[in-house]
């Protein structure tokens, strides 16, 4: 972990695609995992497909800093369009990495950042989602790829924490979980990097 004991996350992605969703996610598994969290976004006009950014820190210690992340360790994209007209590593921590949802590989993504010289992976949210879920929600495919590339939680600790939490927030549609599940556990072993 960087910045002694702290990483910090930036999600970008479109309204109702569940970029806060994970956002809120992640901040809860590492709650749970002990750590000391922050997860909230960022809004623009509120709409539908508008673009929206999330942020999270995640400490060992108290944090008492409370404002957007401007130099994340992690870059989520939700949405792959938003590499046209996002910067998205700006910012970025050099030895970090983005993580962007996408049927590409991470080589055929890196023209699109920029100049990033950093780590890049990929992961087909769309795809993994689709076949575990029936739907497209790309959020817990990307949030299980977001801790598996920052190994900011335990592989273990991680899948048991969000099994209970998917239980917790699914009460009234187990057959959900499962599908969620599976789609946690599909993407960890499926993002790629680059």
């Amino acid at each position: 972990m960087s910045k002694k004991g702290l990483v910090e996350f930036r999600w970008h992605g479109r309204g109702g695609q569940g970029a806060k969703t994970a956002c809120l996610l992640l901040a809860d598994a590492a709650f749970l995992a002990g750590k000391y969290v922050q997860g909230f976004p960022e809004y623009g006009p509120e709409r539908m497909g508008a673009p929206i950014t999330a942020y999270n820190r995640i400490s060992d210690s108290r944090c008492s800093v409370h404002c957007n992340i401007e130099n994340p360790d992690y870059v989520v994209v939700v949405d792959e369009s938003l590499l046209d007209t996002v910067d998205v590593t700006h910012g970025m921590e050099p030895d970090g990495a983005v993580i962007v949802n996408t049927s590409k590989t991470p080589q055929e993504i890196r023209p699109k950042l920029r100049g990033w010289q950093g780590r890049v992976c990929t992961i087909d949210a769309r795809k993994i989602s689709e076949e575990t879920l029936g739907r497209y929600f790309p959020n817990t495919p990307m949030l299980s790829a977001a801790v598996k590339v920052s190994g900011v939680l335990d592989e273990q600790q991680f899948k048991s924490d969000m099994e209970d939490s998917f239980h917790h927030k699914f009460a009234s549609k187990p057959q959900v979980v499962a599908g969620n599940m599976a789609a946690l556990v599909k993407s960890w072993e499926e993002v790629q990097a680059g």
